[in-house]
């Protein structure tokens, strides 16, 4: 007969309504397929206002290794990982490690699947995958750095046009004086290092995976990342890049969602179930596998960490 207790932990394990739909949809998913399938999603969508709070814990941290840690404890790495990713980017030294950690667990069977939006930071783990399936409502994004709300292709494009006008006619410089007051000594160097350690960690990431035994798979490497840096082709870092485009910059990295109706069937079903629980209850981000293991994070800031199903709960209603 179990005790108090017994019943108590049994009673957390199940979770709130949101968490069980949330998990059979995921458990069916991984029944369908029988990889390894860890959601990363963040609520920015839902709590917009969340973006410029800190602590809310709506963009890609360093915190959230310790998620990845926890969900891919106990999983058989043989099996591989399909990663659903729905993220407006974040930290790039925070991605940048996150990307080396799934690749030291799973090697390179990783595949990114983005049911809605992965962009940003979103994009460069996409983009480290040896495959990315979309389907047409998806979209992926720019990678070009930004410090705050500032681009820093978008700040090195102005600052060149400031000097090409002052040495076509140095009158000019009285107008250009104002901006030019308002840059801090050596924030243009940031904004080149910033600029080259992007292309260089996502030309790293391309050429070890999905363009890996590719002819030319380094010249291939730069030509993807410049159409996702220059601003000549990006336009703005808000820019949503949909599936056409995508196979366009990628070529065969990119699969169709639409290839398998069941597939699609049960990715969307995940992808609403989560975007359900985001727009329901105080959760900002969900970090979860299909045993049901979840790494959480609420509006309050508190980080709700489950070992498993059986052990504990994720109170997101």
């Amino acid at each position: 007969m179990p005790t108090w207790n017994d019943i108590l932990v049994e009673t957390k394990a199940t979770g709130s309504t949101y968490d069980v739909i949330r998990r059979k949809y995921l458990k069916l998913l991984h029944d369908q397929n029988d990889r390894n399938i860890i959601i990363y999603y963040s609520g920015w969508l839902q709590k917009p206002e969340l973006m410029k709070q800190p602590g809310a814990s709506i963009s890609i941290t360093d915190e959230d290794k310790n998620g990845f840690m926890s969900v891919v404890h106990g999983l058989d790495r043989s099996k591989g990982l399909d990663l659903i990713l729905h993220t407006p980017g974040g930290d790039m030294a925070a991605t940048e490690s996150l990307v080396e950690y799934l690749r030291a667990m799973f090697g390179e069977d990783i595949r990114a699947i983005v049911p809605q939006i992965a962009m940003s930071g979103g994009t460069l783990i996409a983009l480290s995958c040896k495959k990315i399936v979309m389907g047409k409502e998806s979209n992926i994004g720019p990678i070009d750095p930004q410090f705050g709300s500032l681009s820093a292709a978008g700040l090195l494009q102005e600052f060149k046009r400031i000097r090409r006008e002052i040495k076509a006619d140095p009158n000019s410089a009285l107008l250009w004086q104002p901006v030019l007051s308002k840059i801090n000594p050596g924030f243009i160097t940031e904004c080149e290092n910033a600029l080259k350690w992007s292309a260089q960690m996502a030309e790293k990431f391309l050429v070890s995976n999905m363009l890996k035994g590719k002819r030319d798979k380094a010249k291939r490497a730069k030509s993807i990342v410049k159409r996702l840096t220059d601003k000549s082709n990006t336009i703005a870092h808000g820019r949503h890049i949909g599936f056409d485009e995508a196979v366009d910059i990628f070529g065969d990295g990119v699969e169709s969602l639409e290839e398998s109706q069941d597939f699609q069937d049960a990715i969307l079903t995940v992808h609403h179930s989560v975007m359900i629980t985001l727009g329901a209850t105080s959760t900002t981000k969900i970090i979860e596998n299909h045993t049901g293991r979840a790494f959480v994070k609420q509006v309050q800031v508190q980080a709700v960490q489950v070992p498993s199903p059986q052990q504990s709960s994720i109170e997101s209603g």
